[in-house]
């Protein structure tokens, strides 16, 4: 197991002098049904922040108003218009769907309809319990993401959380043929034959949405760092920042993470990246 340090954060470079929106990728973020709303509008205000050149969130008309004045940086579809799905989901560098995706027969044909049209997915939240209560009836491609954290992942790979060790959560990755980001208070990373721990974290992310928030940064890191880093240096700069924060705040707000996203990633870009 490989313990991540500081040097991961190699990943974030100057931008070059000439390079617009397009330069740093088309996010697409797919989630939030009626009820939980906030966790996509934490999701897509993570990817903003981090950088993404262009973000859609796909997600339920109820929640366009507060996205739109929320966050004006993102654009919007209607989850229920397919022809609009398509037409932003064909020209996406990274999809993630899951954030407040909830557990209903739409959000299935929502699930089904991203995998069926997307090679570079996140997958997170509802979307993971989904496919844990039906793998068969799922595919998706070898470089799709998963971030459980311990009990999502007990359903995935049906690991209770006391036998979830590197070497069982290892040959679990392996079956399912995806990277996995497995959440905890030392988050792990699973891909190829390699395990990575984050050693960073802080008991004052315990609060709702910072998984969202963390699926944002990543999302938003894909999109722009054409690096197999990225997906290591994400996770790195999302408890990086919070431990920051919690030397003067009790609890750390996800949303609080996201608006601190850009200051950090400026005062960690490097002019050239380090020789492993």
């Amino acid at each position: 197991m490989e313990v991540l340090t500081e040097a991961i954060l190699n990943v974030i470079t100057p931008r070059p002098a000439e390079s617009h929106k397009g330069t740093y990728g088309r996010a697409v973020l797919v989630g939030g049904d009626s009820q939980y709303g906030g966790a996509i509008m934490m999701a897509a205000q993570a990817c903003v922040a981090a950088g993404a050149g262009l973000t859609t969130v796909i997600t339920h008309p109820q929640n366009h108003t507060a996205l739109h004045s929320r966050l004006p940086e993102a654009m919007v579809v209607d989850w229920f218009d397919e022809i609009a799905m398509e037409a932003v989901l064909k020209t996406a560098t990274i999809v993630l769907i899951g954030s407040g995706l909830g557990m209903s027969p739409h959000s299935r044909n929502l699930l089904h309809f991203v995998l069926e049209r997307s090679q570079h997915v996140v997958i997170d939240g509802s979307a993971i319990t989904l496919i844990a209560e039906k793998p068969e009836a799922y595919t998706w491609a070898p470089n799709t993401i998963f971030t459980p954290h311990q009990m999502e992942w007990q359903r995935l790979s049906g690991l209770p959380i006391a036998q979830q060790t590197p070497a069982n959560n290892q040959a679990a990755q392996q079956r399912l043929q995806a990277t996995i980001v497995l959440k905890s208070h030392r988050t792990e990373i699973y891909r190829d034959n390699t395990v990575l721990q984050n050693p960073l974290g802080t008991p004052a992310m315990a609060t709702g949405g910072t998984g969202d928030t963390l699926a944002g940064i990543i999302a938003g890191f894909l999109a722009q760092f054409h690096d197999s880093r990225a997906l290591p240096a994400a996770v790195y700069t999302h408890s990086a920042i919070a431990e920051g924060l919690a030397q003067t705040h009790y609890v750390v707000l996800p949303t609080t993470i996201a608006t601190a996203l850009p200051v950090f990633m400026k005062q960690h870009e490097v002019a050239e990246r380090s020789v492993d």
